[in-house]
């Protein structure tokens, strides 16, 4: 057979999938006839990436067969190896390995060996490629890789059942061991091998390779304590303490790693610092751990919030005190750090811990460790303070609750929104962070109305720009197959449906019909707002194919997304000298982001405009324009008062008031329909706060409360359902919005229930760092002054009464609000919930909690707190605190109640001090 003939039968067997004769097919062919063979079999590789989805069946045999071909036909084993790893031809699919090892069977050993190790460093495909480069390095006779990857494929491969035995008899497991160890992350299969008595699994597998010597225990301890040391996943760290725990350290081995032991105490998770904690407690013990080091390890210790961690440290200690006096000179400076303890009972602890040792110091009048202990005890909450000066006398800085001093942020200020681009280069640097930055709402207005501008400023270098920055775009691609025409009519996909229009990749037509899209009559207010940002890209990418538009209407003044009415009135008589009509959907969501109250000389200036929008503007701005039913907080009354059997029947059958209202809210939506464009007509209709229309579960859309930036109660209402189920379900991001709520809306007005009712929601969701968004729009709201403590309290009560919030999340975010220093704050919440809470029947878990941060905050305000509850003071409060036993939840009632007492046998202080 020529060899020309040779390198066809070979392609027609790539291309028909046939990867099984391949071998046959190779092994005779010389190197010419395989470079000849490698430049079509390229050739092919580059047509395949072209292939529609369609033909992904035959695509995933021709792929195979590429793979296998062209590992016979590369000399150099960097592009051999290459040419496997390749994704674009492996897909889903693991090498073959039989047919490739036959396949490069007569190669010279080191190039087997180098393909190897190249194969291994491939991070992406290393470990599924086990198999295959397992067994290029014993056919070599390499060295074995150590690469993550091989290491994950080796573990992956061996099987459980008959570990032991498997890894006695791998040559390769002296050299993979101490890798196990040295992974960017552990094995998936010894995450789950993690028990360190079962003796088929890794941590007695490994110490009985010690004991026989294949492995090499020092390598085996040092390194589990290093990882230990270095922290990581709890999964991880549960496989390295059970080996630990497996190799049963010497007395010699743990004395040697004390400085380790100290880390872990000081900074591991809590698993691993209670094994380091016991480990120093025998070294203790046995005279190894000097005082000087145990002071140190207990200072850092004392920080950390886990209380079980803090009360054995204490323990340790003082027994540590009770056998050497001496030593107790180092360490009551260290137990004084627990005065500062976010626990009242560790504080406590810590206090006796030092009366009763402090006696005992050899010198103990020497006045400078008294001062120094006493100066830590300022740190002490004020119940402690009498208990405090009884051991130290006076204390230094006693601050009287009197002096007592909130501390809230600066009430946030509107920020006026940076200016359009002005140049080109300036815009297409701002249309690309945009691209990485979709839900930054005040640089979407920035760069829309940049692009209007300057494509009527300046259409052709932008247009040069545009076609320059988004080349990768694939509707500007002539030869891709997607329809871009459908694409932008089913979703405008941000401003990028207007970056197409000026560069005519969408037809006039679309983006004409485009604009008319019907909205669904149950639409819900998620999808209303998305209709109204869809709605007006499609309007403004029209504009720029028939008649551009000079600038929008409805870019906001303000970064909350409010517009400046006299600023709206500016642009009306520009658009008036100039000639332009306006744009429906932009005028009318230019309306929705004014004021509809106090712009008066607004209202009179844009009647004398003496323009249809005019007119519509002044009396939009008066109040006369049509009333929007979706802003109006549904009445408890509406659905409190019809009788149920009475709600599905007919308008006939319906009481008076029902029928009256009906009416009122068909008048208005008949309204609103003759005045504003379609997108906006689902306005005319209350939004319920049921997920029975609505399957939305990760909060309130980005763009709306720079839509709506004064009807913050409908934006609440509407973000509720989501805020809610966020503290039943795993659902992030829930209350991102609610630091923006916070911030709109009139400062002058307390913000209304549903506003209350979403940051008690938030306050409750399951993770925390969704409850820090909450608590971070509760210091807006009371910085503002616009926060009702005792409403918020009224509503986390009754969520908890209704298992929609846990309380020890409850206690978790009134702590974070508490340790801002804004414990009056706190306290008017807590205040507003505890009736609810402590009359509820059962006393819900984690109740203890709640009184706890309750407790502190009233005994850092004094007589602020107790005189906020009224002279009834809190109704089952009294009873809980009066019962028997020294359960957390008695023992915290009562020092709330002892608390409150107090505060009200001293003068009520003249003010209290609030800092901004």
């Amino acid at each position: 057979m020529t060899a020309v003939a040779s390198v066809e039968e070979l392609l027609v067997a790539v291309r028909e999938g046939r990867h099984q004769a391949l071998p046959g097919l190779l092994k005779p062919m010389g190197q010419s006839e395989r470079k000849a063979a490698l430049a079509r079999l390229k050739a092919l590789r580059t047509e395949l990436r072209g292939w529609d989805w369609d033909r992904w069946q035959e695509r995933t045999k021709v792929s195979r067969s590429l793979i296998i071909a062209g590992a016979g036909c590369h000399s150099g084993a960097a592009a051999a190896a290459a040419w496997l790893g390749a994704r674009d031809l492996r897909r889903w699919d693991r090498l073959p390995k039989g047919i490739l090892l036959d396949v490069v069977a007569g190669r010279d050993r080191a190039w087997l060996g180098d393909v190897a190790h190249r194969l291994a460093g491939r991070t992406s495909t290393a470990q599924e490629d086990y198999p295959l480069i397992h067994e290029l390095v014993r056919l070599s006779g390499c060295t074995v890789p150590t690469t993550d990857g091989y290491v994950y494929g080796w573990v992956e491969t061996v099987r459980r059942a008959g570990l032991l035995r498997e890894l006695r008899r791998d040559p390769q497991t002296p050299v993979l061991v101490p890798r196990l160890f040295e992974t960017a992350e552990l094995a998936r299969p010894l995450a789950w091998s993690a028990s360190p008595d079962a003796p088929d699994q890794w941590p007695s597998a490994l110490v009985t390779l010690s004991e026989e010597g294949i492995v090499e225990r020092a390598v085996l301890v040092d390194t589990t304590v290093a990882r230990l040391l270095r922290g990581g996943k709890p999964a991880d760290l549960r496989f390295f303490l059970a080996l630990l725990q497996r190799l049963e350290l010497t007395a010699d081995e743990e004395r040697e790693r004390t400085a380790d032991w100290m880390g872990m105490a000081s900074d591991a998770p809590s698993t691993v610092a209670s094994h380091a904690q016991g480990v120093l407690a025998r070294l203790s013990e046995s005279g190894e751990l000097p005082a000087r080091a145990l002071a140190d390890v207990t200072g850092s210790v004392l920080f950390r919030s886990e209380k079980k961690l803090v009360r054995a440290q204490l323990v340790l200690v003082g027994k540590v005190m009770r056998r050497d006096a001496e030593a107790a000179r180092e360490l009551l400076p260290a137990v004084a750090e627990a005065f500062g303890h976010q626990d009242v009972d560790v504080q406590e602890r810590a206090l006796k811990l030092v009366a009763r040792h402090l006696g005992a110091v050899p010198g103990a009048d020497d006045e400078g460790l008294r001062e120094e202990l006493a100066a830590s005890a300022a740190l002490l909450s004020p119940a402690h303070r009498a208990a405090a000066v009884e051991v130290f006398g006076d204390l230094p800085d006693a601050r009287s609750p009197e002096e007592y001093e909130e501390i809230l942020p600066r009430p946030p200020e509107p920020r006026r929104l940076a200016p359009a681009a002005d140049s080109v280069p300036e815009l297409v640097e701002d249309l690309m962070v945009l691209s990485r930055a979709d839900n930054e709402v005040s640089l979407y207005e920035r760069t829309l109305d940049g692009l209007v501008r300057l494509s009527h400023r300046e259409p052709d270098a932008l247009a040069e720009a545009l076609r320059a920055a988004l080349a990768d775009r694939w509707w500007l691609d002539d030869s891709y197959r997607w329809d871009g025409d459908r694409h932008f009519s089913g979703h405008p996909h941000g401003v990028e449906v207007v970056a197409a229009a000026l560069l005519e990749r969408v037809p006039v037509k679309t983006l004409h019909n485009a604009r008319g899209w019907a909205i669904a009559p149950d639409t819900c207010a998620h999808d209303g707002v998305a209709a109204v940002v869809n709605a007006r890209l499609w309007e403004v990418a029209y504009c720029l194919r028939t008649r551009p538009l000079p600038f929008l209407l409805a870019t906001p003044t303000w970064h909350t997304g409010a517009l400046d009415p006299d600023e709206l009135v500016e642009r009306l008589r520009e658009y008036r000298r100039l000639d332009v009509p306006v744009a429906p959907v932009d005028f009318a969501l230019a309306l929705l982001r004014v004021p509809r109250s106090g712009a008066d000389s607004a209202a009179r200036a844009a009647a004398d405009l003496d323009t249809k929008e005019g007119d519509r503007l002044a009396a939009w701005l008066s109040g006369d324009g049509p009333a929007l039913p979706a802003l109006r907080a549904k009445a408890k009354a509406e659905t409190e008062t019809e009788p149920r059997e009475v709600r599905t029947s007919g308008l006939l059958h319906r009481p008076a008031s029902a029928t009256r209202r009906r009416l009122h809210e068909a008048k208005e939506r008949l309204a609103l329909q003759r005045e504003f464009p379609g997108p906006f007509h689902w306005l005319g209709r209350p939004q319920t706060d049921s997920y029975r229309t609505c399957y939305h579960w990760r909060g309130g859309p980005a763009h709306a409360p720079a839509m709506l930036p004064h009807d913050r109660e409908a934006l609440a209402g509407w973000l509720v359902p989501a805020l809610k189920a966020s503290a039943l379900e795993d659902l992030p991001g829930t209350t991102e919005s609610l630091p923006t709520l916070a911030e709109a809306g009139d400062p002058r007005e307390v913000a209304g229930p549903a506003m209350h009712l979403a940051l008690a929601a938030g306050l409750g969701a399951r993770r925390p760092e969704d409850r820090l968004a909450a608590v971070d729009a509760l210091l807006v709201l009371a910085a503002r002054g616009q926060l009702d403590g005792e409403l918020l309290g009224h509503d986390l009560a009754e969520l908890v009464g209704l298992g929609l919030m846990k309380p020890n999340r409850l206690a978790d975010s009134a702590r974070t609000v508490a340790a801002t220093g804004a414990c009056a704050t706190t306290w008017s919440v807590l205040a507003g919930a505890l009736p609810g809470l402590l009359t509820a029947g059962t006393s819900p878990r984690g109740l203890g909690e709640i009184l706890a941060v309750g407790a502190d905050c009233v005994e850092h305000c004094g007589t602020a707190a107790a005189f906020s509850v009224g002279p009834e003071g809190i109704p089952g409060l009294a009873e809980l605190a009066a019962r028997r036993g020294s359960s957390q939840l008695v023992a915290q009632a009562s020092r709330l109640l002892k608390a409150l007492n107090q505060g009200v046998e001293q003068s009520t202080p003249e003010t209290v001090k609030t800092s901004r």
